[in-house]
């Protein structure tokens, strides 16, 4: 079955750097059947849009803002990532949450932003070490969930991934059991079952998220209803990347 390979280049790469990767990236995944999308700067998004035009490549950003335009210094709306080419976009990843403050309802937002200029988007959900060593992992994906798809409709799910990332497996080396990744995807269906429909549950892609690298790769793909990868740190490698992607 095919899976959704996604990479997430944070803040790394210069534009040219991008465009290296790019250049040595491309013909190594030409002929790969499994779905790829570079989610890279705003910087990158226009070099994005020029050279993976009719590739089997996709890209988007990393974050939109909350809102559509206005007095908002810094921010980059849905609507302009739109426009310039991308399919994608990552929102709630836990750097935003921590590192930013962002809060549930804020992702919410994002959410009927990216959806209403027609953006696919991956929903990052997961708890801290903190949470899991205290047996709290479902308490927060259920909360995350809820108020993330409040408010939506059942046929806007198509166009939502949902990416389990637990937050203390990032950057860390650290993987949870094929056991506790299984569990948590069969929860996140159950929780998303309940929002909406058994039916729409099923047909949810769910990715996994969180020190995933060439070695482990293969094992997590195996796990039941896991259906991609988001990859961080080893997707800046492109050979590296291109081993995990076949």
């Amino acid at each position: 079955m095919k899976k959704l390979i996604v990479g997430n280049f944070k803040m790394n790469t210069t534009v040219q750097e991008f465009s290296n990767y790019l250049d040595k990236f491309l013909p190594d995944v030409k002929s790969l059947k499994n779905g790829i999308v570079l989610c890279v700067p705003y910087t990158h998004l226009m070099l994005a849009n020029q050279k993976l035009v009719a590739t089997n490549v996709l890209f988007g950003s990393q974050n939109i803002s909350t809102e559509e335009n206005g007095a908002y210094t810094g921010e980059v709306s849905s609507i302009m990532v739109k426009s310039l080419g991308a399919t994608y976009t990552i929102v709630g990843h836990s750097e935003r949450r921590k590192l930013f403050r962002e809060t549930d309802e804020q992702i919410n937002q994002k959410i009927k932003m990216a959806l209403g200029v027609n953006l696919k988007v991956i929903l990052c959900v997961g708890e801290t070490k903190f949470e899991h060593n205290n047996n709290k992992t479902k308490l927060v994906i259920k909360r995350e969930l809820e108020i993330a798809l409040k408010g939506l409709y059942e046929n806007e799910l198509k166009n939502i991934v949902i990416a389990y990332e637990p937050v203390w497996a990032i950057g860390t080396g650290k993987t949870p059991s094929t056991k506790e990744i299984e569990n948590v995807v069969d929860y996140i269906k159950n929780v998303v079952a309940e929002i909406f429909s058994q039916k729409s549950a099923e047909k949810l892609c769910i990715l996994y998220g969180g020190s995933v690298d060439e070695n482990n790769c293969a094992n997590i793909l195996k796990i039941e209803g896991v259906g991609g990868l988001l990859v961080g740190g080893s997707c800046l490698s492109p050979d590296k990347f291109v081993n995990i992607i076949k």
